[in-house]
C-alpha cells in the first residue's frame, strides 16, 4: 500500500522555483513534500545557467590573453584544454550544488520524494511509493530544449544545452541551430576556446532585443571569427564519417550546405508538462504550457504553476520571482498579481545585452510622448581605461519622466540593468536617477549619465535664463 503523506504544500520539481518555494515554505513551519525526479537543482545548475557561464568565463580569459597587447603585454595565443575547462564547468556546478542538495532540504524539514509525480485526481498526487494529498500544489517542472522536425535530424547525433557540457574534447566545427541567446552565447563562447563555428538561424539572431542594441552584439561575434547564417531555413541535415552536413535554404530559394563535426540544436525550449497527468487534476493547457491568470493559479484552484512550465519568460529568476508570490498567496492568503513588466533579461555575450521594461518599439506603439535618453560607454572614464567602449545605455521616458525601459549594451550590463530594474519596480523617475552619488569611475555611471540627458532641453529655455539673469543681479 502507499504511504499516504498530507502536506501544507507539495512542489513538483526541484528546480531553481519549486526550491525557492520548499525552502521558504519550510522556513515557516509549513509541512512541505518536494518531488523530483531527476537531478536536484534542474536546469539552471546542471545544464543551463551554471554551466554555460562557467563556460564563458574560460571563453573570456583565453580572448583576454589574445588581446592583451592592447594594454602594452605582449598577446598569447592560449593552449585550450577541452577536457580540464569542462573540468572547471563541473567543479563550479559541484560547488554550488551542496545549496539545492536533497541533504540539504531535508535537513531544513522538507520531505524530499526522488520519483516521477503525476496527478491521480483533483488533490492527490502519486510520486513512488507515496501518495500525496496536500492543502495545495505548485508545479514548477520547467521546461527541455525543443527540438524541430527537421528532416534527418533524429538519425544524426546532436547536441543540446543538456549534452554539450560533457564534451571533453574540443569540436572542430560547431554548427549551432538557433540564433537565441542560448546559441549565440555558446556560439561565442566555443569560438573562442579554438573551435570554428557556424549559426544558422531563420529569422533575425536575437530578434527579441533592440535591434540597435543586438548590432553591436554581433559585430563582435563576427569579429570573433563565427559565422552567422541569418534569414536561412534548415532543409535537412545528414551525417558522414565524423560529420555532420546542414542543408539550408536562403529566403529566394538558393541551397547551400555546412559540414562541421559537430551540432548543437539551440532552436528554444518547451515546458515540461508530458506525464503530469494535468488531465485528472482538471488542468488546462494553452499552447503547450499550463494556463495560469495573474496569480498564477491553474484551472484547478488548488494548484498553481512557476517558471517556464508556465510559459511566458524563461528565466531562472522569474521562476524565483513567481516562488515569491506563491509563497505570498498560497501560505499567507495575500493577494498577489505576475508582472512582467518589471523582469529584468540579460544575454551573457561579451559584450553583454540587458533590458528591462519597455523596448522602444513597444513604447512607440502605446503611443503618448516619449523621450529617447542616451549615453555611449565611449563617453565613460572607466570604460575607455577598460579598453571596453563598445556600447550604449538607452533610456525610454514617459511623461513627467516616468521611467519605461531601458536597454545596455557593453561591459558588465547585466549589472548595471540592476539599477533601472529597481527603479521601474518601484515606480522611480529620472529625477530619482539624476539625484544617486555614483562613484568614480564606474560603468554605472553612464545610467547617471543618460538620465540628465532628460533634462538637457531645460538649459537652453528662455524662462530659466532669465530667472538665472536675475539671480546674478544681487551679486
Amino acid at each position: 500500500m502507499p504511504e499516504i503523506l498530507t502536506p501544507d504544500l507539495c512542489v513538483i520539481g526541484a528546480g531553481s522555483g519549486g526550491l525557492s518555494v520548499a525552502a521558504a515554505a519550510a522556513a515557516f513551519g509549513v509541512p512541505v513534500v518536494l518531488i523530483e525526479k531527476g537531478e536536484m537543482g534542474g536546469d539552471c545548475l546542471n545544464y543551463g545557467c551554471v554551466p554555460s557561464k562557467a563556460l564563458i568565463a574560460a571563453a573570456r580569459h583565453a580572448h583576454d590573453m589574445r588581446e592583451a597587447g592592447r594594454f602594452g603585454i605582449n598577446p598569447v595565443d592560449p593552449k585550450v584544454n577541452f577536457g580540464r575547462v569542462n573540468d572547471h564547468i563541473h567543479k563550479v556546478i559541484a560547488a554550488i550544488a551542496p545549496n539545492d542538495s536533497q541533504e540539504r532540504f531535508t535537513g531544513l524539514g522538507v520531505k524530499v520524494i526522488r520519483a516521477a509525480g503525476s496527478f491521480a485526481d483533483r488533490r492527490t498526487v502519486v510520486a513512488g511509493d507515496h501518495e500525496i494529498r496536500a492543502r495545495r500544489f505548485v508545479i514548477a517542472t520547467g521546461s527541455s530544449p525543443a527540438v524541430p522536425p527537421i528532416p534527418g535530424l533524429a538519425d544524426v547525433p546532436y547536441l543540446t544545452n543538456e549534452t554539450v557540457f560533457q564534451l571533453r574534447r574540443r569540436p572542430s566545427h560547431l554548427i549551432v541551430i538557433g540564433g537565441g541567446p542560448i546559441g549565440m552565447e555558446l556560439a561565442q563562447a566555443h569560438r573562442r576556446l579554438g573551435c570554428e563555428v557556424t549559426v544558422v538561424e531563420m529569422f533575425a539572431p536575437l530578434a527579441k532585443d533592440d535591434p540597435e542594441a543586438t548590432a553591436v552584439v554581433l559585430e563582435q561575434i563576427r569579429r570573433d571569427g563565427v559565422v552567422v547564417r541569418a534569414g536561412v531555413k534548415v532543409a535537412g541535415v545528414s551525417a558522414g564519417k565524423g560529420t555532420v552536413s546542414v542543408a539550408i535554404e536562403d529566403r529566394d530559394g538558393k541551397a547551400d550546405s555546412i559540414t562541421g563535426s559537430h551540432l548543437l540544436v539551440a532552436a528554444g525550449r518547451r515546458p515540461n508538462i508530458d506525464g503530469l497527468g494535468l488531465e485528472h487534476a482538471g488542468i488546462a493547457t494553452n499552447r503547450g504550457a499550463i494556463a495560469v491568470n495573474k496569480r498564477l493559479k491553474t484551472s484547478n484552484r488548488r494548484v498553481y504553476a512557476i517558471g517556464d512550465v508556465a510559459g511566458g519568460l524563461q528565466f531562472t529568476h522569474v521562476a524565483n520571482y513567481h516562488a515569491g508570490l506563491v509563497i505570498r498567496s498560497a501560505l499567507f492568503r495575500l493577494p498577489v498579481k505576475e508582472n512582467r513588466g518589471i523582469i529584468p533579461w540579460v544575454t551573457y555575450t561579451d559584450p553583454e545585452l540587458a533590458h528591462v521594461g519597455m523596448s522602444e518599439a513597444e513604447a512607440i506603439k502605446q503611443g503618448g510622448k516619449i523621450q529617447i535618453l542616451r549615453w555611449p560607454y565611449g563617453e565613460n572614464d572607466r570604460a575607455q581605461a577598460e579598453r571596453a567602449t563598445s556600447g550604449f545605455i538607452k533610456v525610454i521616458a514617459g511623461k513627467g519622466g516616468r521611467i519605461l525601459g531601458a536597454t545596455i549594451v557593453g561591459r558588465s550590463a547585466g549589472e548595471i540593468i540592476q539599477l533601472w530594474a529597481l527603479a521601474i519596480s518601484s515606480g522611480l523617475t529620472i529625477k530619482a536617477m539624476t539625484g544617486f552619488v555614483s562613484p568614480y569611475p564606474t560603468l554605472s555611471e553612464i545610467s547617471k549619465r543618460a538620465a540628465i540627458t532628460f533634462y538637457a532641453g531645460s538649459l537652453t529655455k528662455p524662462w530659466l535664463r532669465r530667472i538665472l539673469s536675475i539671480l546674478r543681479s544681487f551679486g
